[in-house]
């Protein structure tokens, strides 16, 4: 009787050893597939940060360039047909009161 329930525990420790084998193999394949979907995806993060920061450093220096004070003088006196107020042009305008 010993010897069969000691056999029936070895059959059952084979059984288990030859079916964790292949799931554990299964499992490392589906693994290794997460891991490179995943090495895609942030490769190809990395390039559009790239080209986010390439994109954002233009800009920045466009805004630069339309924002100095001797472009918009330009675009003022030549586009707009403006020009730097004189003394006698500029009128002040004082208001008394209690704002209510």
């Amino acid at each position: 009787m010993k010897i069969k329930v000691r056999d029936f525990f070895r059959r059952l420790g084979l059984v288990l050893l030859v079916l964790t084998i292949p799931t554990m193999l299964i499992l490392y394949a589906f693994q290794a597939k997460k891991y490179t979907d995943l090495n895609k995806e942030i490769l190809a993060l990395e390039k559009k940060q790239e080209k986010l920061i390439e994109e954002n450093k233009r800009l920045v220096s466009d805004i630069s360039v339309l924002t100095s004070a001797d472009r918009i003088e330009k675009v003022a006196v030549e586009e707009l047909g403006m020009h730097k107020a004189e003394s006698e042009d500029i009128v002040r305008v004082e208001m008394k009161g209690d704002g209510k």
